[in-house]
């Protein structure tokens, strides 16, 4: 029986030893792999090792899609890995904060975000800083200094560009309403604050009201424009105004959709901002008289490449403009704008 257990032991030895190889190699591995469960500023980190989380206001409109897109090509591009989450309506400030407090528990290199309130977010992005987690801004401000930077179109520059295009096509006069966004919301209030500076340099233009929101729900939008445009009906059934504001996507649409179906359109001047299939068709119509348009894309990719620049120990700028520009029905056609107005989003969204 002896030779037999000799045996026995020469082959337990063997696995012994094979096993002891494989803890050595393994070991050996693990001294030489990146952490992929954050990335710091203070040092270089493999790029597989980052995981990025990007956090629109909401995930509906044609803008967060194409914001999508600009960070999926920056993940590719740079080889790091973005999550794309965000609340489903673009009032729920209590959903996006829930989604910053999860990716930091989660422990992800950074997190990219547009604010759905330039105060509600303020501690968890606070939060976040103090976890080691950087926070970029993109698209609305928020209120301290706790974040990288902020990548956003010029706001207050945009509203300016609507402000002096609806001026040049009422000829310097009449009556304009202003139908504000949705409360907290710093983009648009920043937009409509421009909107509002423009027309001061055209004294014969009178604004009849811009204190009013229609809000982030595009059917509450709607009633609340119909009721608003409802105070200057005429006997007639005509407006007695010559002008019209909205400062985002879902407002202009759904402005549009009153005017359409009163029979207002083409009855009275309208300039909105920002672009999808739906506001493109309407400018082509001359139902609209501009879009001011922004730059979604390229900021969603700038958003992701400056987490990713100073995770990495390079300098980012702390303000960085996206750039806004107006389309009409004469330069809509042009490469740049056409690339605005239409953006091919098919290689990024999949």
């Amino acid at each position: 029986m002896q030779p037999r257990k000799h045996e026995e032991t020469k082959k337990h030895t063997k696995k012994k030893n094979k096993f002891s190889v494989l803890a050595v190699l393994l070991l050996a591995v693990a001294c030489h792999a990146p952490d992929s469960s954050k990335g710091t500023a203070s040092g270089l980190a493999a790029p597989s090792a980052l995981t990025i989380a990007v956090i629109p206001k909401g995930t509906s409109h044609v803008f967060w899609q194409s914001i999508h897109a600009g960070a999926n090509q920056a993940a590719q591009e740079l080889g790091v890995t973005v999550i794309w989450r965000g609340p489903l309506r673009e009032d729920d400030r209590d959903a996006q904060v829930s989604e910053v407090e999860g990716f930091i528990s989660r422990g992800v290199s950074g997190i990219v975000l547009a604010p759905l309130d330039e105060s509600a977010l303020v501690a968890p992005v606070a939060e976040a800083k103090r976890h080691g987690i950087p926070v970029v801004i993109f698209d609305s401000g928020l209120k301290g200094d706790d974040y990288v930077s902020f990548v956003a179109t010029d706001n207050v520059k945009g509203g300016r560009i609507a402000g002096d295009r609806l001026a040049g096509v009422m000829g310097g006069k009449g009556k304009v309403v202003l139908l504000r966004y949705a409360e907290g919301h710093d983009s648009t209030a920043k937009r409509e604050q421009g909107f509002l500076d423009a027309l001061k340099a055209h004294p014969a233009i009178e604004v009849v009201s811009s204190n009013q929101y229609g809000g982030a729900d595009v059917e509450g939008f709607y009633k609340k424009a119909e009721a608003l445009l409802s105070r200057y009906k005429k006997p007639d059934g005509t407006l007695g105004i010559d002008g019209l504001f909205c400062s985002n996507e879902s407002g202009t649409f759904a402005m549009n959709r009153v005017l359409h179906d009163n029979g207002w359109t083409g009855k009275v001047r309208f300039v909105g901002f920002d672009a999808s299939p739906n506001l493109v068709g309407a400018l082509d119509a001359g139902d609209l008289d501009g879009l001011v348009v922004q730059d979604p894309v390229r900021m969603g990719y700038l958003g992701v490449k400056t987490m990713v620049a100073h995770i990495r120990g390079e300098p980012v700028e702390k303000v960085i403009d996206t750039g806004a520009e107006l389309a009409t029905r004469e330069n809509r056609n042009q490469p740049g704008m056409k690339a605005r107005l239409e953006p091919d989003l098919s290689k990024w969204l999949k």
